[in-house]
């Protein structure tokens, strides 16, 4: 059988429906149907500030509903909770603002019910909710947001920065208006959409791999990658492994596969640096990848094809390096396919004024310094010092001067050991007197024999009366 239900008088119910209401967290407004406060919950009223007695009777809109921020009322009328009075269409409301009686203000989520007895509307229930957290938490989420939508356009910037230095240091094109440069440029023009092989020579500094770069750069090959063994830098033992890769076990060490060069290089280019210090056994490994595109892993059977471009350079003399029996002849001729050869800095002194802008430049970016070109007194000693260290003597030294730089016209001075000769501050000798000196210290040293293999006028390299004709004009006979 069931429990017989509990039975409770009209004045318990009322009693039990208030207790509800007021043990409820949200604010409670009772309306009658001219909207006027009925009831007001204890939750309202710590709400608001406003006492049920202040309200009951009176309009809540005039108090606290719906007020401007300068603490102004829009009409009544066009207050939801008072339209549903009007309508019977419940209202729900986010985000809407309530004055305390204390003028200060917070935000909240409200509904407004109508209250329909016998078919006509009799009064509306208005429940509202402080969301002061939960804006709070989601102002404070917005912010996170943007922050971190800050952090990734400014990554994505600095990301672009890199991209465009890496541009402009190693994939952009060679810098400069001298003869040489655009000889070797136009060559690069030539050989980079071909797969013929390059080798690349020319002294320590002067921009080999950046040649090797542009090359790739120009060439069909430049969406995959290109990818570096310098063979000066790894020991002979280990030359097989890094140029063809090793099986696990392979030797000592060994503990697991390795991809080679060759393998990462498939489908794009193998830049080959300081070729000549490869043993004359990797020389001959080398060699049979480049007739046959295929070779096999150290410590593996299986035979691995690629298709791979070798760009080689070197700062040696290759051709030197084969006639010393250093360097096999039969690789020799298979490198130098195309060769290029960089001139050293002191041979296109007219860049250097563009190169050290363009270094000073990106240096003081890099520094977040100011740039405002070059004192015309440091490009002239620039232009006048021979840079054995060649381009990459002058970045470094450009630099040094950016990390000194003040603000103003970057002054750059002269290479500590490598300063320019003080000048001689004496008068220069007239053209006459300085031949006359010549001569005299020519007879000196032939002991006064003008004539003859062994004669004054055969170390002048002069004609004999030549010599005599120029010696009696100068009044030495």
């Amino acid at each position: 059988m069931s429990e017989p239900k509990p039975s409770y008088s009209t004045e318990e119910l009322l009693h039990r429906y208030r207790f509800i209401l007021e043990s409820m967290s949200e604010g409670v407004y009772g309306l009658d149907a001219n909207g006027n406060a009925t009831f007001v919950n204890n939750a309202a009223e710590t709400l608001t500030g406003w006492a049920a007695s202040d309200l009951i009777g009176k309009s809540i809109h005039q108090y606290h509903h719906h007020s401007f921020e300068d603490g102004r009322h829009y009409p009544q009328q066009e207050c939801p909770i008072y339209q549903c009075l009007k309508d019977g269409r419940t209202r729900f409301n986010e985000s809407e603002v309530f004055w305390r009686k204390d003028g200060s203000s917070f935000p909240v989520d409200y509904s407004a019910t109508p209250i329909v007895e016998n078919g006509k509307i009799s009064g509306a229930v208005v429940v509202f909710k402080d969301i002061r957290e939960r804006k709070l938490a989601q102002e404070n989420l917005n912010e996170a947001l943007q922050q971190v939508q800050r952090l990734k356009e400014r990554l994505q910037a600095e990301n672009t920065y890199l991209q465009e230095e890496i541009q402009t240091e190693f994939l952009g094109d060679l810098v400069g208006q001298s003869t040489p440069i655009k000889d070797l440029m136009q060559q690069i023009a030539m050989v980079a959409p071909t797969d013929a092989c390059a080798l690349i020579q020319g002294e320590n500094g002067t921009g080999k791999e950046l040649v090797a770069r542009a090359l790739h750069h120009q060439s069909a090959r430049s969406d995959r990658p290109m990818v570096k063994l310098n063979c000066g830098a790894i020991p002979d033992g280990l030359v097989d492994s890094e140029l063809f890769g090793h099986e696990k076990g392979a030797f000592t060490g060994a503990v697991q596969r390795r991809i080679g060069r060759f393998e990462l290089a498939d489908g794009g280019t193998l830049f080959l640096d300081e070729v000549s210090e490869l043993s004359l056994e990797a020389q001959v490994k080398l060699l049979r990848v480049l007739q046959e595109k295929e070779f096999e892993r150290v410590g593996g059977t299986q035979t691995l094809s690629v298709d791979v471009r070798v760009i080689a350079a070197s700062n040696i003399d290759l051709q030197q390096c084969v006639a010393q029996g250093r360097f096999r002849m039969d690789l020799y001729y298979r490198l130098k396919v195309f060769p290029l050869n960089v001139v050293p800095l002191r041979e296109r002194k007219s860049d250097i004024p563009l190169l050290a802008n363009l270094f000073a430049g990106q240096a003081c970016k890099r520094m977040g310094k100011s740039f405002n070109g070059i004192t015309s007194q440091s490009l002239k000693w620039l232009s006048e010092y021979n840079w054995p260290g060649n381009v990459r003597e002058l970045q470094n030294r450009v630099e040094h001067a950016a990390i000194l730089h003040d603000g103003d016209m970057l002054h750059i001075t002269s290479v500590d050991g490598h300063a320019r000769p003080a000048i001689n501050s004496s008068k220069p000798l007239s053209l006459q007197d300085a031949e006359r000196q010549h001569i005299q210290s020519a007879l000196e040293y032939c002991q006064g024999v003008i004539a003859g293999e062994h004669g004054c006028a055969a170390l002048l390299q002069v004609p004999p009366s030549t010599l005599r004709s120029r010696m009696k004009k100068l009044g030495i006979i």
